[in-house]
């Protein structure tokens, strides 16, 4: 998800690029051709993002018996988001138990047969080395077991899904999209000019194009690299309060007060 974040703020920041270039229609401004858009020379694109955001995967070939997510949904951490049909993992680890529970009390019998002298210390040893693969096989049917339920991994909301139920899925196959249920991040490529003035706290102001509001954010994060082509620095923001209006993957203008 990160480099599709990526793409699309790049083609914003194109996009806005090319707007600037354009000439700007104005009184006293005879050359400019007619219908032109008047276009703030220090509005910056911006991308609204989510703090947090992943996709869950298969970790096991199986078919889904429960699916607690749909478009939109919330889902709270720690909640399970998927389940599979695992009886036939539970059947491997009652039968892993049950060898345990043998190889054990044959452990146990050729331990008192030695102590007898009736037994040698190759015998001991073997019988060891059966309670130890047991013990393996238990671990291992409880791993598999583990992967049964997918869990949500943060509180947030479903953005897609790829499964539907009694569907039949591979280890590494897509579940579920999920973005974190809380402040989104502004996300920007700035002129490098304004690194002059720029520092963790300076304020800013965002126009959002889906809902035309215009509020006020904070910058939180600058990149330590400048981008030598674009003559650009990444920064991050936020936006101050909790406009619930704002979804992730908005998109919008910023400008800096400071701007030259």
């Amino acid at each position: 998800m990160r480099w599709h974040n990526a793409a699309v703020l790049c083609a914003l920041l194109a996009h806005g690029g090319a707007a600037m270039a354009q000439q700007v229609a104005a009184p006293g401004n005879p050359s400019a051709p007619a219908g032109a858009v008047a276009v703030d020379p220090n509005a910056i694109r911006v991308l609204l993002s989510p703090e947090l955001e992943t996709t869950l995967v298969s970790q096991m070939v199986g078919r889904i018996v429960t699916l607690n997510a749909s478009l939109g949904a919330r889902v709270v951490k720690g909640r399970t988001v998927v389940a599979f049909d695992c009886g036939e993992s539970h059947a491997r680890l009652q039968m892993a138990q049950a060898e345990h529970a043998g190889a054990y009390e044959t452990l146990d019998v050729k331990t008192r047969l030695l102590n007898l002298e009736a037994a040698g210390e190759s015998e001991l040893t073997l019988a060891q080395a059966a309670v130890n693969r047991a013990s393996a096989a238990i671990a291992l049917s409880r791993a598999q077991l583990g992967q049964c339920n997918v869990a949500a991994p943060f509180t947030g909301r479903v953005v897609r899904v790829h499964v539907k139920p009694h569907q039949g899925v591979n280890v590494g196959s897509p579940l579920v999209e999920l973005v974190s249920d809380g402040p989104l991040k502004v996300r920007l490529n700035a002129p490098s000019r304004l690194l002059r003035t720029l520092r963790v706290g300076t304020p800013f102001e965002v126009t959002i194009d889906e809902t035309g509001k215009t509020h006020s954010a904070q910058v939180t994060a600058i990149n330590a690299r400048v981008d030598a082509v674009a003559q650009t620095v990444e920064l991050e923001g936020r936006i101050d309060g909790k406009p619930t209006e704002l979804l992730a993957g908005m998109t919008g203008t910023a400008r800096f007060k400071s701007a030259p």
